[in-house]
């Protein structure tokens, strides 16, 4: 065969694999045409057929999108209408009113992460684990995230009434609480535990706040103006927050090594090193306190603690929430925040659904948990704390 004829086979093929490539994508805009005509075909029949004539566009659209959204079985990506979004970035900026509480959808129920620390929730009893059945009498099957935000959220003062199954031997209970302004912060409470062997102990309650590496990176310094030689860093029940004060607290007590690793829709990993934060405290034994309700940022912290190898971690598996979420605003103020990627420990576990496992597993006694439920008068007590009173014995070491 001679050169030519090469040459014009080549050319031809070419142009056939252009061709088609170009009719694939036709064929495929195509199909998405027919799909979101019978969007525009339904919502014709309600416009023009439904027996309510005031009927908003924009109500038909967002349940479209929550709709959309709620088919990929993902209760962490969810849309957020105008109102919503603005008191999210409200929210993030540690102001906003409600009953303080940390929520989550787990095993396709609507469960409570965590409550936040002196709030309408923590002074109820809410406990993590606790399943919301109602918001105001309207059922949480199959409600998204964000619906479920804005019913709790209310002006200061205005009540919220949740119907609440506690465990299966247990008929379910309404609890009507006044909401509040909750002020988010993050360190919650601090304090010498041992004043003889300098053991620190610092409760941190959010990683929403922009301010959390702040508050703790102080927090940790004022100890150390008491002489602080050994820190127990308590994360349970901090429901999570923002990746990168994850980060930047991670940072804090690991001078150099991986944080957590994101890997993408493509399979694209990318790792999060330790970063050259001001502060550091990278030397001194360490506990970390986890638990059920340790979820999200929390378990990227004690994971990185634990891979490093920087602390022991004590307590009770957490909550098992391994995933990334981006904020994407849309045009009218709306909003949909979206799973972009999930999260593995520097070690490359995966933890989604499963949880970080503690070194040394201590579960508090059903003793006392049926104390807590049952007493209203029950006060918290350092000295009934299990975990607490392990890691205290942990870093006092031998005797």
């Amino acid at each position: 065969m001679s050169k030519k004829v090469k040459i014009s086979t080549a050319v031809i093929c070419c142009c056939l694999a252009f061709f088609l490539g170009v009719g694939t994508k036709f064929l495929a805009a195509a199909r998405v045409e027919a799909t979101w005509g019978l969007l525009y075909q339904a919502l014709s029949i309600v416009r023009t057929q439904f027996i309510d004539t005031d009927v908003r566009d924009d109500k038909l659209i967002y349940g479209s999108i929550r709709g959309m959204l709620r088919s990929l079985d993902d209760p962490y990506t969810r849309f957020i209408d105008p109102e919503g979004y603005e008191d999210m970035q409200t929210h993030l900026n540690g102001n906003f009113a409600g009953i303080g509480i940390q929520i989550g959808i787990k095993d396709s129920v609507l469960t409570v992460i965590a409550p936040i620390e002196d709030t309408p929730a923590d002074r109820a009893g809410f406990k993590t684990g606790d399943k919301i059945l109602e918001i105001n009498g309207k059922s949480t099957e199959d409600m998204s995230l964000e619906q479920a935000v804005s019913l709790i959220r209310g002006p200061k003062g205005t009540r919220v009434t949740l119907l609440v199954l506690r465990n299966l031997k247990e008929k379910a209970q309404e609890h009507t609480l006044i909401r509040d302004n909750i002020k988010i912060k993050s360190v919650a409470r601090q304090k010498m535990l041992d004043e003889k062997n300098k053991i620190g102990y610092i409760m941190l309650a959010t990683f929403e706040s922009k301010l959390t590496y702040d508050e703790l990176s102080e927090a940790i310094q004022a100890l150390e103006q008491k002489g602080l030689q050994s820190l127990i860093l308590d994360l349970r029940n901090n429901g999570g927050g923002l990746l990168d004060e994850a980060v930047a607290v991670a940072s804090i007590f690991i001078k150099n090594g991986e944080i957590v690793h994101t890997v993408d829709r493509y399979g694209n990993k990318e790792t999060f090193q330790a970063t050259a934060v001001d502060y550091q405290w990278p030397d001194k034994p360490l506990v970390v306190l986890i638990n059920g309700g340790s979820a999200s940022a929390s378990e990227i912290v004690a994971g990185a603690v634990a891979d490093n190898k920087r602390g022991a971690l004590i307590g009770a598996p957490s909550f098992g929430k391994a995933s990334v979420q981006n904020i994407r605003p849309l045009s009218d103020g709306s909003a949909i925040l979206v799973t972009v990627a999930k999260y593995l420990t520097p070690a490359g576990s995966d933890i989604n659904k499963i949880g970080v496992s503690p070194n040394y597993t201590v579960e508090i006694p059903t003793a006392s948990i049926e104390e807590a439920l049952n007493d209203p008068n029950y006060k918290y007590s350092e000295e009934k704390d299990a975990q607490l009173q392990y890691a205290l014995e942990y870093l006092r070491g031998p005797k």
